[in-house]
């Protein structure tokens, strides 16, 4: 009787499947990424805070980089060590002195001075009250030439707030209206003045400064009488130096200025 010869199985070549080795190495590679974020967030933060010190992390990176590429040769535990303690000591000692030196105050620079607002450089319709502006109008008056300038405005003063003498040695009467912008100079106030400034004052010159405007019928009742009518816009004109002063538009003994009605615009 013939018995069958059972030829033994081939065992398949390779490794094989080991369940705890792949466990163990997922294992491992899920705390290296977890350590390498926390290195990352960490030095993020760091770089945040302290900027000094992310140029001792860029250190670090840029030694691994030249130690990886020195080493295609497989380098000593130990070898990495020391190179990488001293790129970090190196880095460190950098990162002090860029502390220390962020550390050390230089001297205070001196602060610029401040010019002091004259009638020249502030703006009289806003930041004066009535009796600076009066002020501020016979600043205006001693700067551009006038050998005497007083406030006289106040209970009593008869429409005369600010007198002056022009330059060519005329008296001047000027009555101020520090006025709101909506708030014009009425006829009323002109026809105030005018019954004061020539008979009772003895005006060459007669003037109403305002910081808004003057209505139609006193700008005419000013016309009729000789009052120079000196509005917002002729008043930041002559503060500023771009215009004339009131008197000038007045003629003079010798007849050279312009006519009154150019202030009246």
């Amino acid at each position: 009787m013939t018995v069958p010869v059972r030829h033994p199985r081939r065992q398949r070549s390779g490794r094989r499947f080991d369940l705890r080795a792949t466990a163990l190495f997922f294992g491992f590679a899920a705390v290296g990424l977890c350590v390498a974020g926390w290195i990352v967030r960490t030095a993020l933060d760091v770089a945040e805070r302290r900027p000094a010190w992310a140029f001792v992390l860029v250190l670090v990176a840029v030694a691994a980089v030249v130690l990886g590429r020195r080493g295609r040769s497989r380098l000593s535990v130990l070898g990495l060590a020391r190179r990488t303690t001293g790129a970090l000591e190196e880095g460190a000692a950098t990162a002090l002195d860029a502390l220390e030196a962020t550390r050390t105050v230089a001297p205070a620079a001196p602060a610029p001075l401040v010019p002091q607002p004259t009638a020249a450089t502030v703006d009289l319709h806003a930041v004066l009250d009535p009796d600076e502006f009066e002020q501020a109008i016979a600043g205006l008056c001693l700067r551009d030439g006038c050998a005497e300038a007083e406030v006289v405005g106040g209970a009593g003063d008869l429409g005369a707030d600010v007198i002056a003498v022009a330059p060519d040695g005329r008296r001047l009467v000027i009555q101020c209206k520090r006025y709101a912008e909506d708030n014009k100079v009425g006829s009323e106030d002109l026809q105030r003045f005018g019954g004061t400034c020539f008979t009772v004052h003895e005006a060459d010159v007669a003037v109403v400064v305002t910081t808004s405007g003057f209505t139609r019928p006193a700008a005419e009742y000013a016309e009729q009488c000789g009052i120079v009518c000196v509005d917002a816009d002729r008043l930041r004109e002559w503060n500023g130096g771009r215009g004339p002063a009131p008197w000038a538009l007045v003629p003079g003994p010798a007849g050279e200025t312009g006519p009154v009605d150019e202030a009246l615009g």
